[in-house]
């Protein structure tokens, strides 16, 4: 048995992808039950989000989320999961300096049974993402809009429209990959921006909300089915049909792979 057979899809699986040209497609799932649809589906990555607290709990944004939160859904999907690449969220405040970020991340790995953390991060985070890296723990860097400074962002809204901001966020990028960040995580950010981020560094992007021009997608389960409580995010599509949730994550595996989505 190989060792991708054994552990599912790792790090070097996700940058050999990257460079022969085939999308990543990714999705969250917060249970057993979904996780098991989609890594049956197909999918590469599965995020065990934040976002949890929207969609899970209903709160209107994500920083109500408590560690012990995160490593209770974490554990349930990756007591099923067999393929997919299991990336969890670090969440609000559980990363502001090195030590804290260590133990949290040690914590999601050895009890949430994480294979990458996820942290929303800019170029200041770059000795936490350099310490977390060098232990062996795999690290995404989320860029772009960061739902857990929503209060400080003062809303929902498209990151690097001027250059300066642009220029910042690509910096950033390069800041945290250089730190040794394994995966990028751009939301909402101009299609453009997103193209010269994914043409600079050499780790795979992962767009949402920014355009085709990524290494893959990432959406919000609920939004492909067409559950999502409250508003929908107008970059997201309901992929749900006759056939069912396991032939919609299907058809959205298919449509990124493709390219098709987004459109």
């Amino acid at each position: 048995m190989s060792l991708q057979a054994e552990y599912g899809l790792g790090v070097s699986e996700l940058c050999a992808m990257s460079k022969r040209g085939e999308k990543i497609a990714c999705l969250t799932a917060y249970d057993a039950s979904f996780a098991q649809v989609l890594d049956q589906a197909g999918v590469d990555i599965i995020l065990v989000g934040d976002s949890l607290g929207m969609v899970i709990q209903g709160h209107d944004s994500t920083v109500s989320v408590s560690m012990e939160d995160m490593i209770y859904h974490s554990a349930c999907v990756s007591s099923i999961s067999k393929r997919a690449l299991i990336l969890v969220d670090m969440p609000f405040m559980s990363y502001s300096n090195i030590e804290q970020a260590l133990f949290n991340a040690t914590r999601l790995m050895q009890e949430g049974g994480a294979q990458m953390v996820k942290l929303e991060a800019t170029e200041r985070q770059s000795e936490v993402v350099a310490e977390m890296s060098a232990c062996g723990i795999p690290v995404c860097a989320h860029l772009g809009l960061r739902p857990q400074y929503i209060h400080k962002l003062g809303g929902y809204q498209r990151q690097g429209q001027d250059s300066e901001s642009a220029e910042q966020i690509l910096q950033d990028a390069i800041s945290l990959e250089k730190a040794g960040a394994d995966l990028l995580l751009v939301e909402c950010i101009t299609h453009t921006l997103a193209a010269k981020i994914q043409q600079t560094v050499s780790i795979p992007v992962i767009g949402i909300g920014a355009g085709k021009n990524c290494d893959g997608q990432i959406l919000v389960l609920q939004d492909i089915l067409g559950i999502t409580p409250g508003k929908t995010p107008s970059f997201a599509k309901n992929y749900l049909n006759e056939g069912g949730i396991q032939a919609a994550v299907q058809a959205y595996i298919a449509e990124v792979k493709s390219g098709d989505f987004p459109s």
